[in-house]
């Protein structure tokens, strides 16, 4: 009920302000369960998707929404809650295996699962590599898998902007994806490999991406390492500068700035310790579940195994 009250709300609101632009509604079955899988540019994108589709769409959101304290927690998690998230645990292991159950009841009881195979919002626009959790659903579940497309989220409410701003995005929507011919291997890892490189390719092309093939977590993980060092680099420049100013400023001033004994007293500075401090991201920390070497960036996603051949790994 109060996913209806919040959508009632929010859809007159959000169609005039934004005027999403939709493609292939049609492709959303009228009853009866099925996988929305999304590229994921903006934490936007879980409230535009479920607006336009006209049945109620249930995403996963990190169980950090759902416990926050005081007023401002309360009604962030009741917001949650009214817009049809579900909270998971993104710590990994069992707490997966939970989401994945999550995902299942969802869709046992024929309604629709949103899921953003990617893991995490892209940092940089581009489409990152999909994790294995929506192949497993898909093929636990056996139900469909519609590839969607946003369009311009990552412009109207970037990452680390709380408002967004008034321009008008777009939602492609695909034909849905069969995977019956896996039944029965949701725990073969090749076959989820080639079955969330599907995915992804379609993904891809429905939103013309440039596709990246490390996960979106780790690509942030090195960013937020390289902007650590930018910073540690800058602060030790500027300690550096100020050192040489007030060399500088000694040495024009005279002996009458501070006293020839005074100076002499003091210990001779020795040399700098400079680490290797180069410009290049760090590199992996080892290998993945069988994809492309991390680091790689090509333009188009990993080609999807040829039909008929399931123990195949995807080419890339």
């Amino acid at each position: 009920m109060l996913y209806w009250l919040f959508k009632a709300v929010l859809y007159p609101v959000i169609t005039s302000l934004f005027r999403p632009e939709v493609k292939g509604l049609e492709h959303v079955p009228l009853t009866g369960p099925a996988v929305l899988a999304s590229n994921h540019l903006s934490f936007s994108d879980s409230i535009f998707l479920p607006m336009v589709v006209p049945r109620r769409v249930s995403f996963m959101a990190k169980s950090d929404y759902f416990t926050g304290r005081g007023v401002k927690g309360r009604i962030t998690a009741g917001f949650f809650k009214g817009v049809g998230q579900l909270p998971v645990d993104r710590s990994g292991g069992r707490a997966s295996e939970a989401a994945i159950d999550l995902a299942l009841q969802v869709l046992d009881r024929g309604e629709l699962f949103g899921i953003y195979p990617e893991g995490t919002r892209s940092p940089d626009g581009r489409l990152y590599r999909g994790k294995t959790g929506v192949a497993r659903v898909a093929l636990t579940s056996g139900v469909p898998v519609l590839p969607v497309a946003m369009h311009g989220t990552d412009v109207i409410q970037p990452i680390g902007r709380k408002l967004p701003r008034i321009r008008r995005v777009g939602i492609t929507i695909g034909a849905p994806l069969d995977f019956s011919r896996y039944e029965g291997m949701e725990n073969d890892r090749f076959v989820l490999r080639s079955v969330t490189d599907e995915i992804t390719y379609e993904i891809m092309r429905l939103s013309e991406q440039e596709y990246v093939d490390v996960y979106a977590a780790s690509m942030k993980e090195k960013l937020a390492a390289s902007s650590k060092e930018r910073r540690t680099q800058g602060r030790a420049a500027r300690a550096a500068g100020s050192g040489a100013a007030s060399a500088a400023a000694v040495l024009a001033a005279g002996p009458d700035a501070a006293s020839t004994s005074q100076r002499a007293s003091e210990p001779e500075p020795g040399p700098e310790a400079l680490g290797d401090v180069g410009s290049a991201l760090p590199g992996p920390a080892g290998a993945d579940d069988g994809g492309a070497a991390p680091g790689v960036v090509s333009s188009s996603a990993p080609e999807p195994a040829p039909r008929g051949t399931p123990d195949e790994r995807p080419a890339r």
